[in-house]
């Protein structure tokens, strides 16, 4: 009796990790799908009513519009002029806005477009402890100690900055953009960090 109930429950829960992730993943571009038609919807009805187009033509004009229209702000502030306006915006509005900073620094990991200031990833020891956390080598000294930065979980722009002995750092074969998700995401996927690694007491 025991064996068919551990049987229907983790098929039970197969089944649930086989389904939830697809459903929660149409859910998420459902969702995304909705606000974009909402964003474009009034730019949608002037082409639908210029052009008397059907209105799915007229969605994918508006989104090409709007790409269009992310390209040429990119490629503005390339220029002289675009980064001194970004830049005063930046300084006097932008950096007050609550969350700014966060996601843009998020946003430019994610997409792998930062300036890459950290070397490689690493799970380090800090203070004595056999508890492993996932960092980032900052510098690397002539007295093989390491610099390395400790992102806190959900906002990765503040933790802790230790100066670690090379035996208390473990490298990871991982880019930077893998480990920075499962920081953002509380821990979740951090089992990519611990393939082919071998971890002595």
């Amino acid at each position: 009796m025991k064996r068919l109930g551990d049987f229907l429950r983790t098929t039970l829960m197969g089944g649930l990790l086989v389904v939830l992730p697809i459903a929660l993943t149409f859910f998420l571009i459902r969702w995304i799908f909705n606000i974009v038609s909402g964003f474009i919807e009034p730019i949608t009805k002037i082409i639908v009513a210029q052009t008397d187009t059907q209105r799915i033509v007229g969605d994918v004009l508006a989104i090409s519009i709007i790409i269009l229209t992310f390209f040429l702000i990119g490629l503005f502030v390339k220029t002289r002029l675009g980064r001194y306006i970004l830049c005063r915006l930046e300084k006097h509005i932008l950096k007050v806005a609550p969350g700014y900073s966060l996601f843009k620094e998020t946003l430019k990991q994610l997409i792998g477009q930062d300036k890459r200031p950290f070397s490689c990833v690493v799970l380090g020891r800090i203070f004595g402890s056999d508890t492993l956390m996932t960092g980032f080598v900052a510098d690397e000294h002539m007295d093989g100690r390491m610099t390395v930065f400790f992102p806190s979980a959900l906002n990765p722009t503040t933790g802790l900055l230790c100066h670690l002995k090379k035996e208390d750092v473990i490298k990871l074969d991982v880019t930077v953009e893998t480990a920075m998700r499962t920081i953002i995401s509380c821990g979740a996927g951090a089992s990519k960090l611990f393939k082919n690694i071998e971890i002595s007491d």
